[in-house]
């Protein structure tokens, strides 16, 4: 049986599809910043419990280097940016002025720069690896995932990848470690509540997706390297459960604060999935049904996921319900209209879509959110 999803907001975004990368809606509820980052800036507009934004709250952000040299976040408050570069990780604030920087190693060529103009013209750094980085729950620390090593000095001979933990204050690293990875690319997973908490997913290509969970106890940073390829999309609005797709992606599963999976919490994608309906029956053995690294948690126990990759080919994608009580099992979400791109979890009862245009954030919701 399907579930029918309801419209609660369109959330315009701040730029134009054409000059911008997509709109996001991050942070919790009652703290919510619709986000865009363009080559020249990033803007950042609080929504209220609505998801409207707040007169007068926009806030731009001006960015030192294009969009597709790094990556970046906000923090809670809309006071300071953070871009991941391909030399270091500068803090900016709304005047434009640099709060702070820490410079590591270069992305591409391993030497270490003193700037973004010292190899800006360079044909072998237009495509370079990259790290990032994620603010806690409450602003005070930026979690790093750098090439290293620092200025400082290397951590081992062999490490190749640094976690770090910074002050969001000023810049000082409180505490490094070996995220013993060669990446390609990354994503920090911020826990909800306890700013000590950080998870990291780590991309290497077909290499493999190593995951990382990060806990800082104010003097020492203690990091579980989680078991086999894992993707992490999200943490539940408790903080206690952990959502992972496979790398391969034929594995859904909820895990704890350790990366242990949960009894009975993982759905193999060819027992679930039901092959698309407009697939032709004799391609259903060559290209099953997937689950896509996109989703997260509704709630507690609903996980919104979805099949867009698999699905394309065929037709309209579809996204899902998953109840992990065992209630409901897995449900196709029905729309007023396609659904287009992959779905967003919000933590309150609510999910986000992209609009076909890209030009805005569509919320649905089953229930009423906050």
């Amino acid at each position: 049986m399907s579930v029918h999803a309801r419209l609660h907001a369109t959330v315009p975004a701040p730029l134009p599809p054409s000059e911008a990368g997509p709109p996001e809606i991050l942070g919790q509820p009652g703290h919510r910043l619709l986000v865009q980052r363009s080559d020249d800036e990033i803007v950042a507009r609080p929504l209220d419990d609505a998801y409207a934004a707040r007169p007068g709250a926009e806030v731009r952000f001006p960015a030192p280097w294009p969009r597709d040299l790094g990556t970046w976040e906000v923090s809670p408050d809309a006071g300071l940016a953070v871009f991941a570069g391909v030399h270091a990780v500068r803090a900016v604030e709304p005047s434009g002025a640099t709060r702070w920087e820490v410079r590591h190693a270069c992305w591409a060529c391993g030497e270490t720069h003193e700037s973004y103009d010292a190899y800006a013209d360079r044909r072998n750094h237009r495509y370079p690896d990259q790290g990032s980085v994620g603010f806690s729950a409450d602003g005070s620390l930026v979690w790093a995932h750098v090439r290293g090593p620092l200025p400082e000095g290397e951590l081992t001979p062999d490490t190749v990848d640094e976690w770090l933990v910074i002050d969001a204050l000023d810049g000082r690293v409180l505490a490094r470690a070996d995220a013993q990875a060669a990446a390609a690319g990354s994503e920090h997973v911020p826990h909800p509540t306890d700013p000590r908490r950080m998870g990291l997913s780590i991309g290497e290509g077909q290499d493999g997706a190593p995951l990382r969970l990060g806990h800082w106890d104010g003097e020492k940073l203690d990091v579980t390297y989680a078991e086999g390829d894992l993707c992490l999309l999200g943490v539940s609005p408790s903080g206690d459960r952990l959502m992972t797709v496979s790398h391969d992606q034929d594995a859904l599963a909820v895990r704890d604060l350790h990366g242990v999976l949960l009894d009975g919490l993982e759905w193999d994608a060819e027992s679930v999935l039901p092959p698309h309906p407009d697939a032709p029956s004799e391609y259903e053995d060559e290209a099953p049904a997937c689950w896509d690294w996109a989703g997260g948690f509704v709630d507690e126990t609903t996980l919104v996921v979805s099949t867009v990759e698999s699905d394309d080919e065929w037709g309209e994608v579809r996204h899902w319900l998953l109840d992990t009580t065992g209630t409901h099992g897995l449900r196709p979400i029905t729309y007023p209209s396609p659904p287009s791109g992959q779905p967003t979890a919000l933590g309150n009862g609510a999910w986000a879509t992209p609009s076909e245009s890209g030009d805005a954030l569509h919320v649905w919701a089953l229930e009423p959110v906050q």
